[in-house]
């Protein structure tokens, strides 16, 4: 999704149900990642929300322990931007249109 002022452009399309459950296998690997609401805390200049029945989790959500994290380990960086990538590829592959939203 793009923002541009008050103008809001979202690309639709339709994902195959294999690739959702691919996307959900990569996501749920950072359940209990440490999230920053103030900071980048993994360096990959991006954001991740994750919503379902059983897990709710975005990379700028309080979190109680994010005060006491110094550093955050270069494989759970990794990893983080290893998702992020992975859903910018998938959304490239199926957006078929623009739709205002």
């Amino acid at each position: 999704m793009n923002h541009h002022g008050s103008n809001t452009n979202e690309k639709t399309g339709d994902v195959p149900a294999d690739d959702v459950q691919e996307l959900l296998r990569l996501v749920e690997r950072l359940r209990g990642y440490p999230s920053n609401p103030e900071k980048d805390i993994y360096g990959a200049n991006v954001k991740i929300e994750y919503n379902t029945f059983e897990i709710q989790w975005a990379s700028d959500d309080s979190d109680s322990a994010a005060d006491m994290i110094k550093e955050i380990a270069q494989e759970q960086k990794d990893e983080f931007k290893d998702v992020a990538d992975s859903i910018d590829a998938l959304a490239r592959t199926f957006a078929k249109k623009d739709s205002a939203v």
